[in-house]
């Protein structure tokens, strides 16, 4: 049971601390088109941040970032299909090739669901009941077969407001079938990686922190039995019934939970989102439990210098699904964890915030074979140290990412520069 407290993660974040591109634009190199743009609330003109971008009929897809912008690299055929854009609490959008082509810039409207859900009559008002009736129903609702995952994986660490790592991947995930809800077998694999470190001596604080590329596996917590949604860990929380919104253009109970014991270790609070016909689970947003500190530092701190103190702010989570057929697949996960840190004879402390993100741009089903042990990114590694110092504009090709923002690109072009400067 500590896992849920340890808790997901299983390998480690360490930190050594001492607008939108053309419209279908064409790619020479591999001829593929690249579909760019931005999105916004209808109604308040305000750019809209993770929302799933993805090719209609296909596994292929992204996510907005935090400035609403996206990027995605597909074939000719595949534009064809055009693109479907969906968001919490949006209406689902849906662009034809043909409205693609008809502008030079790509600006996608959405507009705001209305909450119309039905009387819930065969649950009554009971939170923990639909809960445990979509645990019960994972086998059913999530994927029946071995699936491999191809998805881009991003974090980056910042001192105070200034980035002081920036790091990315293309990453393999075998995900073994959800009825049997093991993550033993499941494996991470980097295809292709960079990095960029700051140089400078006062950024140097050795910390390690619970985080990593293989989040998709320990964070997937419809899959991971042992992370929240057992029955089990039910009897821990209470459950509260929120008010219902759209997503994908199908309404979600919004079921709200906090911890109602206190146990060794930190439990969670968050939400619940769950399909209200299907009874599958289609987002999580949750976080450790701040009361007891102590109980925090353990979740979370792996190692720190003698004479260190180490003091969790906050420390979230958001799980993502997206339905797909009759089938629900995880979509994206984020992860953040804000600290300060400070030294037992110093006055300041310095504060921290630890961001990563995945996000699954294409979907393989009824795969011949898993990912190999010795090939596999193990729990233990440290994500920095496998992958190459090397940062340039074509470094990429044809992988789908997550667009970075506009202050993570020029947090970029400093860390260049320092790290030209330095060397």
């Amino acid at each position: 049971m500590k896992k849920i407290a340890g808790f997901i993660l299983g390998c480690l974040f360490a930190f050594l601390f001492a607008g939108a591109t053309p419209l279908l634009a064409q790619d020479a190199a591999v001829n593929d088109l690249i579909i760019a743009g931005v999105v916004r609330n209808k109604d308040s003109r305000k750019k809209l941040e993770n929302v799933n971008v993805s090719v209609v009929g296909t596994n292929i897809g992204t996510v907005t970032n935090a400035d609403g912008t996206f990027s995605l690299k597909v074939t000719e055929a595949e534009a064809y299909r055009g693109l479907e854009v969906s968001h919490i609490g949006y209406l689902n959008t849906r662009l034809s090739l043909e409205e693609l082509e008809r502008r030079n810039e790509l600006t996608v409207w959405m507009t705001p669901a209305p909450n119309l859900l039905n009387e819930i009559v065969v649950y009554g008002n009971n939170p923990r009941v639909i809960v445990e009736e979509a645990i019960r129903k994972i086998p059913q609702n999530y994927a029946g077969s071995d699936n491999m995952l191809t998805a881009f994986y991003r974090e980056t660490v910042q001192k105070r407001r200034r980035y002081i790592s920036v790091s990315e991947a293309v990453t393999e995930v075998y995900k073994t079938a959800y009825s049997d809800r093991e993550a033993d077998r499941d494996r991470v694999r980097l295809l292709k990686g960079r990095r960029l470190l700051s140089p400078k001596l006062s950024d140097t604080l050795s910390v390690k922190v619970i985080g990593g590329p293989n989040l998709s596996i320990y964070l997937d917590i419809v899959k991971n039995g042992d992370a929240l949604l057992s029955m089990g860990n039910l009897d821990y929380y209470e459950f509260f019934m929120e008010e219902p919104v759209n997503l994908d253009n199908r309404m979600q109970y919004v079921i709200s939970f906090r911890p109602r014991v206190s146990l060794m270790y930190a439990l969670f609070i968050g939400k619940l989102y769950i399909d209200y016909e299907k009874l599958s689970f289609t987002r999580a947003e949750f976080a450790l439990d701040m009361a007891n500190r102590a109980k925090a530092v353990q979740a979370i701190l792996h190692k720190k210098p003698l004479g260190l103190r180490f003091k969790p702010q906050e420390v979230t989570y958001l799980v993502a699904y997206k339905q797909q057929g009759e089938k629900t697949y995880l979509n994206y996960i984020r992860n953040v964890i804000r600290f300060k840190c400070d030294w037992k004879k110093k006055l300041f402390s310095a504060s921290y915030t630890a961001f990563s993100e995945m996000v699954v741009t294409d979907r393989t089903e009824h795969v011949s074979g898993a990912i190999p042990y010795k090939a596999s990114f193990k729990e233990k590694q440290i994500f920095y140290d496998v992958v190459d110092e090397y940062w340039n504009e074509d470094f990429w090709k044809d992988y789908n990412i997550i667009e970075p923002t506009e202050s993570l690109e020029h947090a970029v072009d400093k860390l260049r520069k320092t790290i030209g400067h330095a060397e």
